[in-house]
């Protein structure tokens, strides 16, 4: 006997290709921010902060695909992306303003 297959709602797919999008997108942006803020604030070398900021970006790009899995909606998960990207944009720019 054959179970009935039931098509999942257009509205649940598109929740998923939200939060696809925003692990991706987003989370890759946040982890370069990230990079770079340290990059340009950690008191090292110009070479051994480049690669403790990209080794830390790693760590920042699973925590922001696990944040865009973990979170109750799609909105709530851009919305944790969004906001830190602003805040590390922000810093990077003082940074760059002020010489770093």
């Amino acid at each position: 006997m054959k179970g009935k297959i039931t098509a999942l709602p257009v509205s649940y797919r598109l929740a998923v290709t939200s939060r696809v999008l925003a692990a991706v997108l987003g989370g890759y942006l946040v982890a370069a921010l990230a990079s770079v803020s340290l990059t340009m604030w950690l008191p090292l070398a110009r070479g051994e902060a480049v690669v403790t900021g990209m080794m830390t970006s790693f760590l920042v790009y699973l925590v922001a695909v696990l944040w865009c899995f973990a979170c109750r909606s799609a909105w709530q998960a851009w919305f944790g992306l969004i906001v830190p990207s602003v805040v590390l944009a922000a810093v990077s720019g003082l940074a760059y303003w002020m010489g770093h």
